[in-house]
C-alpha cells in the first residue's frame, strides 16, 4: 500500500493530528484512472462522498478508516485540502 499527497490548499502548517486523534473530513472518493489525465489527478469515476452529508468525524491513526487515510491524513495540517492517491 503507498500514499502520494497532492496539496491543493496548504493548512496552517502546524496543527497536524496525532494517533487516535478525531478529525473532521469532507471527502470524495474516485476510482484511479489512467485514461482520464494527470491534469483531473486521474480522478475516475466517483463511488462515495461526503458532501452535502454533513461532517465525518473518526478516530484517525487507528484502523477505523482505510489504511490510505490513517497514512495520508496524518501528514496533513488544520484546514489542509489534499489529493491522495492510495494505491493497492
Amino acid at each position: 500500500m503507498g500514499v502520494t499527497k497532492k496539496v491543493l490548499k496548504k493548512g496552517n502548517e502546524v496543527d497536524m493530528p496525532k494517533q487516535g486523534d478525531e478529525v473532521t473530513i469532507e471527502y470524495t472518493g474516485n476510482l484511479y484512472d489512467q485514461t482520464i489525465g494527470a491534469s483531473n489527478d486521474y480522478r475516475g469515476k466517483q463511488f462515495d462522498s461526503s458532501v452535502g452529508r454533513g461532517d465525518f468525524k473518526t478516530a484517525i491513526g487507528v484502523g477505523k478508516v482505510i489504511k490510505g487515510w490513517d497514512v495520508g491524513v496524518m501528514e496533513m495540517t488544520l484546514g489542509e485540502k489534499s489529493v491522495l492517491t492510495i494505491s493497492g
